[in-house]
């Protein structure tokens, strides 16, 4: 194993409970960072940067071991509650996170403070400190958090769907910006102008759309070995406009437009499907969802 490998092993150790969960939050395929740390793969430096992100460490301490690594670990502390299986820690780091994500969604993200998480959880601010040395460091991982749960939330529920028209449908109203994806809506906005501002974060953002567009890819192909989509559209340009269009008009729900409502945004949207994706001749889809 390289020196580099090395380093980012010792960040997922420091961060994360498995590698699974770690490729998850920097938008890395499990595979391709396993290679990566065995040494059958070279890390790129856009994944290199979304590592550093993650860990709070600096490439340049992940190339050649300068600059910032990570924090030595805590002792642990007596009074942490564990349970039979030792996830005391885990369970507990989880809830900083779900407060933390859902204070930026009211708040705005520069507006929390480690002592608002603190009070939401019932606990003080060094608790959040033990597991979170700044208030950089659980902002970010609450963002990546809470973009993460979305996607898992989804991927459950479009599995349970057969049909890919009836998937298509089901993942635009997980889309539509109301109660609960609201506040994740909230969030990826800000998670955006982050971004912008700072390039250490673009990496794990482009991993998070990549797989949003991806999403698409699937179900699109899907809909044509179904023969319920157009087999000569292109699924990678119909998911560049599709998640184009959802994120432009979702903007427009949340900023107040007077005229654009997450219902006629639906409408909106299914009816780009209609136009653009679904087989005219031959093709049939369950239409109880439209």
């Amino acid at each position: 194993m390289d020196e580099t490998a090395q380093r980012v092993r010792r960040v997922i150790d420091t961060v994360a409970d498995t590698q699974r969960e770690f490729a998850a939050r920097i938008g890395l395929e499990p595979t391709k960072l396993s290679k990566s740390l065995q040494g059958n793969r070279r890390f790129t430096a856009g994944e290199l940067s979304a590592v550093a992100a993650a860990g709070g460490v600096s490439v340049d301490w992940l190339m050649h071991g300068r600059g910032t690594g990570p924090a030595p670990a805590p002792e642990r502390r007596p009074a942490d509650p564990v349970d039979a299986e030792g996830n005391g820690d885990d369970r507990r780091r989880t809830e900083f996170l779900q407060a933390a994500w859902k204070l930026i969604s009211e708040q705005g993200y520069h507006s929390v403070r480690i002592a608002d998480i603190a009070r939401a959880c019932g606990t003080s601010s060094g608790a959040v400190h033990y597991y979170f040395p700044t208030k950089q460091d659980v902002l970010n991982a609450a963002l990546l958090h809470c973009v993460t749960c979305a996607f898992e939330r989804q991927s459950v529920e479009l599995k349970a769907v057969d049909s890919a028209y009836g998937r298509l449908v089901k993942l635009i109203d997980m889309q539509l910006p109301a109660d609960m994806v609201r506040d994740e809506w909230l969030v990826w906005l800000q998670f955006w102008a982050e971004t912008a501002l700072r390039p250490e974060l673009r990496a794990i953002h482009n991993g998070f759309y990549a797989r949003w567009r991806e999403t698409v890819v699937r179900i699109v192909l899907r809909g044509q070995r179904q023969g319920q989509f157009r087999a000569d559209a292109d699924a990678e340009q119909l998911a560049l406009v599709l998640t184009a269009l959802t994120d432009g008009l979702a903007i427009q729900v949340l900023t107040g437009s007077p005229d654009v409502t997450a219902e006629r945004m639906r409408g909106v949207l299914l009816d780009f499907i209609e136009r653009e994706l679904l087989a005219r001749k031959g093709g049939s889809h369950d239409g109880s969802d439209h």
